[in-house]
């Protein structure tokens, strides 16, 4: 079967710039598709490809007409999610492949694919549930079965049997593809830093609850981890790019493994510089593994601080304090690991609010501040909580930089201040 995987182009939409001429706040990261590269290791005895319209955003015509598939497979963000229903019929009219839609929109909203263009949505990691779904239409057997795939009703609810996620759905057996992307690994470069950047998964889904988040979605909870051999294939395949993206949403989940990848990586020889995540009570509990992972080749850790005040982030479900965000920044600072440090700014912020911000990061001497504004994402508890205040539900504004909350500032104001953060920051940024 010709199975073509699509990574849908940069499509969000910005408020501030189309109500205000307000261009600094755009923030457009183009890395690998790596959640397609793993897909198509898994696809063996098919022939796949990858289009990723991020990197080639005028090539899918010519890429059907070339390429002819049997069946079409989306990933899609939020943000993502009208363009990739508008590309599946623009794809079904092309060639009339069947089409299936996952990632994390459809994990947590699966109902929204439920229309005439999508044939099945893949719910939650995809890697063993695409596969079952290729090989069962490929040998004429119904594919409503099996667990995680959902086959499109239109004028119905959407139903499946929910996967019980395990081991055998990081299929470690199979490596990324990186090759399918070989052509545009140039433009895949980490900006701040002026180097190529390649990507590599340790583990998948989060212990953690945080209200504003999706990631729980993908493994309904549970914290996957890939064998530490099975790592150290993935960095090695990707030759001598000399930055390691750990897409993890939290490398430091099961902190044992976090310790026995580094001490495996140090014995392995490999010399990469490392980014990846961690939770700032991982830092405060656990200093000595953040000083093996620096020694392993750690150099930056991006750090969801998310809000400076107590009350905040009890209100985000973050478990978390200010009080162990000071200490993991003191530690890391010592240690000598950069810090990428993540914060939400909330609709609710007046004046004192963005001026309390900019002190808290200045003193703190964070080195790349990465501020979003808070955005109740569709299929996640703040959704559910903050439902009756949204004012935006168009998803092409669900980039986290534009407010679909009425603002307490007039929106104008709170965009002026929201950029004017975000230049300041960036402008003495280092990583």
């Amino acid at each position: 079967m010709k199975i073509l995987l699509i990574n849908p182009p940069n499509c969000g939409r910005s408020i501030p710039e189309e109500r205000y001429g307000i261009e600094s706040i755009r923030q457009i990261f183009r890395g690998e598709p790596l959640a397609l590269e793993v897909l198509a290791g898994n696809l063996g005895g098919h022939e796949v490809r990858i289009l990723d319209l991020k990197a080639q955003p005028g090539a899918m015509q010519q890429t059907l007409d070339a390429f002819r598939p049997d069946l079409a497979a989306f990933t899609a963000v939020t943000c993502e999610a009208n363009t990739v229903l508008r590309l599946a019929r623009e794809l079904k009219e092309s060639c009339g492949a069947r089409v299936v839609v996952g990632g994390i929109h459809a994990s947590c909203d699966p109902g929204f694919f439920n229309q005439g263009a999508v044939d099945y949505v893949v719910v939650g990691l995809g890697k063993g549930s695409l596969a079952e779904l290729a090989a069962a239409l490929e040998a004429g057997r119904p594919a409503g079965a099996i667990p995680g795939v959902a086959a499109t009703r239109p004028k119905g609810r959407l139903e499946f049997t929910p996967r019980a996620f395990g081991a055998a759905d990081l299929a470690e057996h199979a490596a990324p593809r990186y090759d399918l992307v070989a052509g545009n690994r140039d433009s895949y470069v980490l900006s701040s830093v002026s180097a190529r950047l390649g990507m590599v998964a340790s583990a998948f889904g989060c212990p953690y609850g945080c209200s504003f988040c999706c990631i729980s979605s993908l493994t309904r909870g549970r914290y996957l981890t890939h064998s530490i051999e099975t790592v150290l294939r993935d960095i090695r395949l990707l030759g001598d790019i000399p930055v390691i993206r750990l897409v993890d949403a939290n490398t430091f989940g099961n902190t044992g493994h976090a310790r026995r990848l580094a001490e495996a990586i140090i014995a392995s020889g490999i010399r990469r510089h490392f980014i990846a995540d961690v939770r700032s009570d991982t830092v405060v509990r656990h200093p000595a593994l953040m000083r093996l992972w620096k020694e392993a080749g750690l150099r930056s850790v991006v750090v969801g601080f998310e809000e400076i005040a107590d009350a905040g982030l009890a209100f985000l479900n973050k478990e978390n304090s200010v009080a162990l965000n000071d200490q993991a920044i003191a530690i890391l600072h010592e240690i000598g690991i950069t810090i990428v440090g993540d914060f939400i700014v909330s609709p609710d912020y007046d004046e004192a609010s963005f001026d309390a911000l900019e002190r808290y990061v200045t003193s703190r001497a964070i080195e790349l501040p990465i501020l979003t504004v808070l955005t109740p994402l569709p299929g996640t508890p703040l959704h559910a909580e903050m439902q009756g205040r949204i004012t935006n539900r168009d998803l092409d504004y669900y980039t986290l930089t534009n407010a679909v909350l009425a603002t307490r500032l007039g929106e104008k104001r709170f965009y002026q201040q929201y950029a004017r953060l975000i230049t300041t920051f960036h402008a003495n940024a280092r990583l």
